[in-house]
């Protein structure tokens, strides 16, 4: 049975999620294969957990996520089996506006192409974007959710245990007030929240779930003693380099909005192309900066918002046309740096919108031919960072670890997850291919 449901506050979550039509045979030749109808897809998924009291066996869900399927309408959202799911919520995160939104069971779904292989058993949550998912574009939302689930939030003992199977690459998880981590068995930031709840944050790099189990115990403070102190600019003593501010290291890695994607041209150009995806959320926020750093040249800038497909103006400048401008670039720049600087509309409150940066670099120390031998050498920054292979190329060594796939048309690509705070010195060879 459906039930409508009321929309409410929150968080954000990204959904992916589309619709195309087939197109009709307009000849009298034998009819061909029909192309098969859209799946929904998704991207950028992040979610936060914030366990209650443990009596209640419930947990507080703030989900994000993308919706990728050009000219998608709606998003589904499936409730996991073995939870019962209340206090139902959904946004769209570029307006912060409610979306209309009911729960459908799998066969009501299955009933829309994009969701013609749902789990029939399985119930949804039916979004209605704000806006069809443009063309190249993306539909960002956030829901929001309360599960009640006794076997993955119980108490064992003295201790509290959230164990419990995360498909998604990006959580986080906020312990109840009062309550001290002593235990995880998944490599995890450690962050205070503002009010002193203690949160364990955590990028997954591989393919699979992490098998996440967490135990905690009475013993933190509560109340104003247990906020933590403001992070500061100070940074490491110890480090034999000027490492990242204090601020910067304590910021959470995993809900770091940006990721890149490098496209090696032929490595006799030492070109590669590559987009850039931000998410820009600060009131008032009207540019972006681009520093383009030393031993590279930068051409080609383009931009446009992904929540809408609207292109917008770039403008490639220097360091000496900042200045003569008034425009702070964020960060230190000399004369000949080159700039690209996108415009956008202000930023309004509790708003946001996320642009899609095109580029090409040129930049002969870092990408290079050796004798037969492909040569990449770049520090990468973000924390999701791929890099597509020219065609013809096969990968032969890779310092930092990777996931790698071969991409339809041949490519390979490696993907780089870095869950800490600072920067991955990839170092990539590759050969060309036996013909």
């Amino acid at each position: 049975m459906r039930r409508e449901l009321a929309t409410a506050s929150a968080l954000a979550i990204l959904t992916l999620f589309g619709g195309t039509a087939l197109h009709a045979q307009k000849t009298s030749a034998p009819p061909a294969a029909a192309s098969p109808a859209p799946k929904q897809t998704e991207t950028d998924e992040y979610t936060r957990y914030e366990l209650l009291a443990p009596e209640t066996a419930s947990f507080k869900i703030y989900y994000e996520v993308t919706a990728t399927t050009p000219g998608a309408k709606f998003f589904y959202n499936p409730i996991r089996k073995g939870s019962a799911a209340s206090d139902e919520a959904v946004f769209d995160s570029m307006t912060g506006g409610p979306l209309h939104f009911e729960v459908v069971s799998g066969a009501e779904a299955r009933i829309d192409p994009l969701m013609a292989d749902a789990d029939a058993d399985t119930s949804f949550i039916k979004i209605s974007l704000a806006r069809p998912v443009p063309s190249e574009g993306q539909g960002r939302v956030l829901i929001l959710k309360t599960y009640k689930d006794a076997k993955s939030y119980y108490r064992d003992g003295d201790a509290i245990v959230f164990n419990r199977p995360l498909g998604i690459k990006r959580n986080k998880i906020v312990l109840p007030a009062g309550y001290e981590l002593v235990g995880c068995n998944v490599p995890s930031q450690i962050l205070p929240e503002p009010d002193g709840r203690i949160a364990i944050s955590f990028i997954n790099a591989g393919s699979g779930e992490a098998p996440l189990i967490l135990r905690a115990k009475l013993g933190a403070q509560t109340g104003p003693s247990a906020a933590p102190h403001p992070a500061t600019q100070a940074r490491s003593w110890e480090s034999p380099f000027q490492g990242e501010s204090e601020r910067a290291r304590l910021s959470e890695r995993a809900h770091q909005d940006r990721d890149i994607v490098y496209f090696l041209q032929q490595p006799e150009t030492h070109a590669f192309s590559l987009y850039h995806d931000y998410t820009e959320s600060h009131e008032g926020a009207d540019k972006y900066l681009n520093v383009v750093r030393e031993g590279s040249t930068v051409s080609d800038p383009s931009a446009y918002i992904l929540d809408t497909g609207e292109k917008l103006s770039t403008k490639l400048m220097t360091g000496a046309d900042l200045a003569v401008a008034k425009i702070d670039a964020g960060e230190p720049v000399t004369p000949a740096t080159q700039v690209v600087l996108i415009p956008f509309p202000p930023v309004k409150k509790g708003q946001s919108i996320r642009l899609r940066i095109s580029e090409t670099y040129t930049a002969p120390t870092s990408y290079r031919l050796d004798g037969d031998e492909l040569i990449f050498d770049r520090s990468l920054g973000r924390p999701r960072n791929a890099i597509v292979l020219p065609p013809g190329w096969y990968l032969t060594a890779s310092a930092i670890p990777a996931t790698v796939m071969q991409l339809p048309d041949g490519r390979i690509r490696l993907d780089f997850w870095n869950g800490r705070p600072d920067s991955v010195d990839v170092l990539i060879k590759a050969k060309r291919r036996a013909k």
